[in-house]
């Protein structure tokens, strides 16, 4: 029986001609990623174990994003655990305030990830890497403890969905919209422990910035990742950005999948997710009686310039309705500078909404848009969860950039078309 293609990676990974669903292996790791909050519950364990070297200091890699700019003293001794640790062991990709990005939009756009690649990350999110053709999934503080040592974890080889992609998307459709009517297909744990393969004729017509989206939240589906094939986009997309040698691995023809899916793209709206799951998913069109206090644009699901470029199309010339908070997110410090030079900042602020460093913040309910009980928001990030983004009776509904800035518009769940006729 032939092999998918994350069970292709993690059989060379682990150095045998073939693997198959439900085996364990122990793989070798290209990159073993941190941020400031799991990384020093993993530096703790390191510690604990007794270890007194990594494997190899360029393969590990920590991300200050969550609470950083630290915004109180339990996050600035969590940081400085991490700097301390960077510092002893001279790991070269360390970023703090001033370097860092949003881990999941940082590591693609340095490099630090390329196609065929194994690579886990105490987030659940690391599952953001398939979208060049990598293997990646999050692992918890004590596996990257000891793969920070090793270089090496054991994984339970996962089983697949292959996700079949034909047409085009319609006009305001996104990555974003995608995933989310996949989850609203098969629900928040359609894809336990399997890899979502996506393929097909339709691939052509996403972007990296789609494709990156649509990995990142198949974790929301349960997947233990998401992985897509490897294409001319993905060869364009990895010029410049890494200089090491790296292989595109094919699923043989004869690849075994639990289910396929055929996604026509031509016919999924504009989607939103209400609360409380991400597989609770309705058209945009359906959200006009659903008034709204807050907006965020940006996180590692919708942070990219394409996502900043969305939102200021929608928001040039036009300002949020009274009494609502925007906060836009670029994802990364480059883009941060991007939305500068193209002055989608101008426009995000004459808009009246405020642009920060990027930071997960309110993603994950950390800081800089906490919601107060009764409080609901359109949100670009990856989770709606009871308490998500502040207190429990507030209420997070997921959607595009371009969902979000009109909805910023008008105060309530809205189509962009219903902004750009006006």
């Amino acid at each position: 029986m032939g092999m998918t293609i994350t069970q292709k990676i993690l059989a060379a990974h682990a150095g045998l001609e073939s693997v198959t669903a439900g085996q364990l292996i122990k793989a070798k790791l290209d990159l073993v990623l941190g941020n400031d909050i799991t990384a020093p519950v993993a530096i703790n364990e390191f510690e604990k174990a007794g270890f007194d070297s990594v494997s190899k200091s360029t393969r590990i890699t920590l991300v200050m994003d969550h609470f950083a700019p630290n915004k109180d003293i339990n996050a600035a001794e969590s940081c400085k655990k991490c700097r301390l640790f960077a510092k002893r062991f001279d790991l070269e990709h360390f970023y703090d305030v001033g370097e860092m990005g949003v881990e999941h939009a940082l590591i693609p756009e340095k490099g630090l990830i390329a196609p065929g690649e194994a690579a886990i990350g105490a987030d659940s999110h690391t599952c953001t890497y398939g979208a060049l053709g990598a293997f990646s999934t999050g692992v918890g503080s004590t596996d990257m403890a000891a793969a920070m040592a090793t270089g090496e974890t054991w994984f339970k080889v996962p089983s697949a969905i292959k996700v079949n992609l034909t047409g085009k998307m319609g006009r305001w459709v996104s990555g974003k919209d995608i995933i989310l009517h996949l989850i609203g297909m098969i629900g928040v744990d359609g894809a336990l422990y399997q890899s979502l393969e996506f393929s097909g004729e339709g691939l052509c017509n996403l972007t990296m910035s789609d494709r990156l989206t649509i990995s990142n939240m198949a974790i929301e589906a349960g997947a233990k990742n998401g992985i897509f094939a490897v294409d001319d986009v993905t060869r364009k997309y990895m010029e410049g950005r890494c200089d090491r040698k790296w292989m595109a691995f094919e699923a043989d023809a004869d690849a075994e999948y639990t289910r396929v899916i055929d996604l026509d793209l031509s016919k999924i709206p504009c989607t939103v997710a209400w609360p409380h799951l991400p597989e609770k998913t309705h058209p945009a069109t359906e959200g006009g009686n659903i008034e709204i206090d807050q907006v965020v644009i940006g996180s590692c699901t919708n942070g990219n310039i394409e996502d900043m470029a969305a939102a200021a199309e929608i928001l040039k010339g036009r300002h949020i309705k009274k009494g609502l908070r925007g906060i836009v997110i670029p994802a990364t410090q480059k883009i941060y500078m991007e939305c500068f030079e193209r002055g989608y900042t101008k426009i995000f602020i004459d808009a009246g909404c405020i642009v920060s460093t990027p930071t997960c913040g309110p993603c994950l309910g950390g800081h800089m848009g906490i919601l107060a009980a009764g409080e609901r928001a359109v949100s670009t990030t990856n989770r709606n969860f009871v308490g998500r983004m502040g207190h429990v009776e507030s209420e997070v509904y997921l959607a595009s950039p371009a969902v979000a800035a009109a909805s910023a518009i008008t105060g309530h769940i809205s189509h962009p078309q219903e902004v750009m006729d006006v």
